[in-house]
């Protein structure tokens, strides 16, 4: 069947790289020129590439970030860790963050240690300042010990309000 007026053939390689056509733009799977991990960037008619370089790697590069250090909305730092860093298969690789970003009380922890951390370990900040990752406010404990020290800092926190509302010193 012709095709009509509006349609038009998609090509299939870009600048030799297999692409992919969705919502009136190309993509295809680039290496980034830094870290050399292939990821899905646009590209042009012409063979240009939008981004030649993968977000953890402009993150690390850009001088407005200080560096490599994030402070996500939850209040905790997450700093970049290259890929070829001893520490790195701690760093999170999921849709909602990009890959190469370890929580700095676990990356402080695991230093202090000098080991990796298993994802079951849990670093519980004892004064409850979630960017306050001095090794000395940081302590190692399991899920279900996490889960003590909470309900009981919860717990603790709750007869302490009750009290001054009763004006009973303590």
């Amino acid at each position: 069947m012709p095709k009509g007026i509006f349609e038009r053939e998609h090509p299939t390689k870009i600048a030799g790289f297999p692409v992919t056509y969705i919502n009136g733009k190309y993509f295809a799977d680039i290496p980034c020129n830094q870290c050399g991990i292939k990821r899905r960037t646009q590209i042009y008619r012409n063979g240009t590439v939008r981004r030649k370089t993968c977000q953890p790697c402009q993150a690390f590069n850009h001088r407005g970030t200080k560096g490599t250090r994030l402070f996500d909305k939850s209040g905790y730092v997450r700093v970049y860790l290259p890929p070829d860093d001893f520490f790195y298969p701690m760093a999170v690789r999921n849709k909602n963050m990009y890959g190469g970003y370890v929580f700095e009380h676990r990356l402080v922890m695991a230093k202090h240690l000098g080991r990796c951390l298993h994802r079951w370990e849990i670093v519980h900040h004892k004064n409850g300042v979630k960017n306050d990752n001095r090794i000395e406010n940081l302590q190692l404990v399991t899920d279900e010990r996490h889960k003590q020290i909470t309900l009981l800092e919860t717990h603790i926190s709750h007869l302490e309000k009750l009290l001054t509302e009763h004006n009973i010193a303590f």
